[in-house]
């Protein structure tokens, strides 16, 4: 990572080292297992936990390290990729976008409760947005919470929740007031609490590891004290939510091309055809130049937004152009990485098949490209 010396200093490549070996012990024995089980097992929460890769750039008082350190995380993100599957990553990693706004936003007794929980592994936290009427769309959404005393009564059902059927907590947007963004509120929703139940886990295209659930609300009953932030103000949480979200997506999107690209060059290598290596193919061997650089641009502007980020500076559309750019990158390096294999690069048993899967929802999650599109195209005046 020497070219990146700007973004990445020693303590980065400490994060680098602890968490690579975590994955070469942890997870690579078992990924292929885990795949086909379209499942991993609870306790590695608690081993990524108790090896501090869960708490990486959360506050320290809470069982967090590196408290602010945007780029402990990247590098921390980019090799928990390295075990090439992006369905235990978003698993894995479902407090990433679940546990900030209880951080930022809930009141210190819940937060101081539930937070070391889940830096620890003993707990689970997802984020529940998503609803079947639509998603990208958050302003519309329909579960309602409605003020009964000391508590909200919700009902409503969300969907293509990750970590949705072994969370113990969720983070829950809910309509607490009228029409549009400015009724819209966040809630903490424990999975005990009566009313509320988990659907059929999800079966899909890719992120076959990862667990994907329905959620349901029947006048489920959530203590007043569980809402984070201040009511009819959870749009603006969201929002800024998303902003960490679509910077590790396109993260997740650069190190899925990154794999691609390397499975690739180490094929063309080895593979012969017409009495040479395949490599030696101009045609191959520009393919591969391509893909390169396409990469290098799409990783050093993401980088770029990531250090505008810790900068404290805002780069609403330009990190949505970060997320467009590195998961078209993805989608076009996964697919010349199957091509390049040839029929192995369509075999399970090959790491490009499942990168080729598994990118096909980067540009879906969190905001869809044609929502990017318009965040972007509103933020030039359009």
């Amino acid at each position: 990572m020497s070219a990146y010396q700007e973004y990445f200093d020693e303590s980065h490549q400490l994060v680098r080292d602890s968490v690579r070996r975590f994955v070469e012990r942890e997870i690579l024995p078992h990924i292929d297992e885990w795949e086909e089980a379209e499942s991993f097992p609870r306790e590695l929460y608690l081993k990524a936990g108790a090896a501090g890769i869960l708490g990486i750039g959360y506050p320290e008082g809470l069982g967090g390290s590196h408290e602010g350190d945007l780029f402990a995380k990247v590098a921390a993100s980019e090799e928990l990729m390295r075990c090439g599957s992006g369905g235990l990553v978003a698993g894995l990693g479902s407090l990433d976008i679940g546990l900030p706004p209880v951080i930022k936003w809930a009141r210190p007794e819940l937060r101081e409760r539930v937070v070391p929980q889940v830096l620890s592994g003993e707990k689970i936290i997802a984020l529940a947005v998503t609803e079947p009427s639509g998603g990208s769309d958050v302003a519309s959404l329909r579960t309602r919470a409605v003020r009964d005393g000391d508590h909200y009564r919700v009902s409503g059902s969300k969907t293509f929740i990750t970590s949705g059927v072994r969370a113990d907590y969720y983070t829950v947007a809910v309509r607490t007031g009228g029409d549009g963004f400015g009724g819209v509120s966040l809630l903490l929703v424990e999975k005990d609490t009566p009313g509320f139940s988990v659907g059929r886990k999800l079966k899909k295209m890719g992120w076959w590891a990862s667990d994907t659930a329905e959620l349901f609300f029947d006048d489920c009953l959530v203590p007043a004290t569980h809402l984070i932030g201040m009511e009819n103000m959870g749009f603006a949480c969201i929002m800024a939510n998303f902003q960490s979200e679509r910077l590790a997506l396109a993260i997740m999107a650069n190190m899925t091309a990154q794999l691609a690209l390397e499975e690739s060059i180490a094929w063309a290598r080895e593979r012969e055809a017409f009495g040479k290596p395949i490599g030696k193919f101009q045609v191959q061997k520009h393919r591969l130049a391509e893909m390169a650089t396409q990469l290098e641009v799409s990783r050093e502007f993401t980088y770029r937004q990531a250090a505008k980020m810790a900068a404290g500076k805002s780069v609403i559309k330009e990190i949505s152009m970060a997320k467009n750019f590195a998961t078209d990158v993805a989608d076009r390096l996964t697919h010349d990485a199957v091509q390049i294999l040839g029929g192995m690069g369509y075999m399970r048993e090959s790491l490009v098949e499942r990168l080729y899967r598994d990118a096909r929802i980067l540009s879906i999650g969190g905001g869809t490209r044609e929502i990017m599109n318009e965040i972007i195209a509103k933020q030039m005046g359009l």
